[in-house]
C-alpha cells in the first residue's frame, strides 16, 4: 500500500531568500520582477508598465525589507516620494542581479512544481532500462 507524500509548502520563499542573500554578498544589486496586475500587490500608481514592474531591492534603496513566508514588504522612493510597496509571493516572478542578470525566473501563477516520481516500494521489483540493439 504507498503512502501519501506529505503536502510541502512552496519552496519560493525560501529561494527568494537565498538568492537575495548571495546577489547581496556578492556586492550586487538585487531586482524583483513582480506581476503588478496580481492580487494583493501594492506598488505605486502608474510605476507598472505592461502589468509589470522591476523593483531594486538593494539594503541601499529600500527601507524595512521583509521577505516572509507569504510576502515580500518594504519601504521604497517612487518619484521623491516615499511609498510602502507590498507584494504577496504569488506575484515575484524573478529575482536577478542588475549588473549581470544571474538570478532565477518562477512560475508565473506560483504553482509548485511536478513532485518528483515516487520511489518504487518494496513490494515492486525496480524498473530496469531495456535496450536493444539496432543494426
Amino acid at each position: 500500500m504507498p503512502s501519501a507524500q506529505p503536502v510541502m509548502t512552496s519552496n519560493r520563499p525560501y529561494l527568494l531568500r537565498a538568492l537575495y542573500a548571495w546577489i547581496s554578498d556578492n556586492g550586487l544589486t538585487p531586482h524583483l520582477l513582480v506581476d503588478a496586475a496580481g492580487e494583493g500587490v501594492r506598488v505605486p500608481p502608474g510605476s507598472a508598465k505592461d502589468g509589470r514592474i522591476v523593483l531594486n531591492v538593494a539594503a541601499r534603496a529600500v527601507a524595512q525589507f521583509d521577505i516572509s513566508n507569504e510576502r515580500v514588504q518594504f519601504m521604497a522612493r517612487f518619484g521623491g516620494v516615499s511609498h510602502a510597496v507590498h507584494v504577496p509571493m504569488s506575484a515575484v516572478l524573478a529575482i536577478y542581479a542588475q549588473e549581470n542578470g544571474q538570478g532565477m525566473m518562477f512560475p508565473a501563477d506560483g504553482s509548485p512544481a511536478e513532485p518528483p516520481p515516487q520511489a518504487p516500494t518494496p513490494d515492486e521489483p525496480p524498473k530496469r532500462p531495456h535496450l536493444r540493439i539496432i543494426k
